[in-house]
């Protein structure tokens, strides 16, 4: 905060730091306006099954710049533009939290918003005040909502006619996706992996895992449980009728694992001591694990 003292001898607090502007009034509200419509205008070309493709190049030079991205996603482009203006800010949070919240309608939802902006501003130029703009947007919430509920229906009792539900919405999720090509038969790996979560809301039970190579018609869902471990230097490839042992407990020596606590020592003979300490009770995990007489031994954490 600096002062400044005009000719008249008045003294004029400045607030705002060099090279900064301010803006009132209509100028601030035009403004606002112009911003979020721009974003809307942005990705609305993307909407749709016929939704093109955008772009996407960093900004600069250097190594981690020199990537390009081409997607059709709203969240994906919105979170990739810088934009100074407050109200189009606010409309990538909104796409930013569609993303994560539902992890779809990204695009939908900044339209969507944009659209009513654009019609709010010719309400405002007309000299309606912005609280019975709001108030009208209230309403029509409400009636919107009152339809969706009269419209909507409940198979889940039926489970064929709940699962061909769930293949609709992912097919129409799918359409305007990088897979519509192949949009049937991710369908159906979705449809599968939501269907064995019996009613479960925990996604995070679904773990998707990316091999380079193949196509995409390739991907399946696994029956079973997939660990992504590789097979040690001389070991076997194949083994029939195996006996696993599956575990999830450090096997390395190399340091000691002291986790959140400081060990002070005062001669190298004490920290000789507590790395023969580990190595015995590496020692003793490897004689427990020989003592179960395993083919095969998967571990989890190395």
């Amino acid at each position: 905060m600096s002062q400044t003292i005009d000719s008249a001898g008045n003294v004029n607090t400045k607030v705002l730091k060099d090279m900064a502007s301010e803006e009132k009034g209509e100028i601030a509200r035009l403004s606002s306006f112009v911003g979020a419509i721009a974003i809307a205008d942005l990705v609305k070309t993307t909407l749709g099954p016929k939704g093109m493709d955008k772009i996407l190049k960093p900004n600069g030079v250097g190594p981690g710049n020199d990537h390009i991205t081409v997607t059709n996603d709203g969240a994906t482009i919105l979170k990739s533009i810088y934009v100074d203006n407050p109200a189009a800010r606010i409309l990538i949070d909104i796409s930013k939290t569609q993303d994560d919240e539902v992890g779809d309608g990204t695009t939908t939802v900044a339209v969507l918003a944009g659209e009513l902006l654009r019609e709010g501003e010719k309400l405002i130029n007309m000299k309606i005040h912005p609280q019975h703009v709001i108030e009208g947007w209230r309403k029509a919430k409400d009636c919107a909502r009152k339809v969706l509920n009269d419209i909507s229906f409940d198979n889940s009792a039926d489970d064929a006619k709940f699962r061909e539900d769930l293949m609709n919405i992912a097919r129409t999720t799918l359409s305007s996706k990088l897979l519509l090509i192949d949009k049937e038969h991710f369908s159906q790996l979705a449809v599968d992996a939501v269907m064995r979560l019996q009613g479960n809301n925990h996604l995070d039970y679904i773990k998707v895992m990316k091999r380079p190579g193949g196509s995409l018609k390739e991907s399946f869902l696994s029956e079973g449980f997939i660990i992504d471990c590789k097979i040690a230097i001389g070991c076997a490839k194949r083994i029939e009728n195996a006996k696993i042992l599956l575990a999830n407990t450090p096997m390395d020596a190399d340091r000691i694992k002291i986790f959140g606590t400081r060990c002070k020592t005062e001669s190298f003979e004490a920290v000789a001591e507590i790395e023969k300490a580990e190595k015995e009770k590496m020692k003793n995990k490897c004689d427990k694990i020989a003592a179960y007489k395993p083919n095969v031994f998967i571990n989890r954490n190395l």
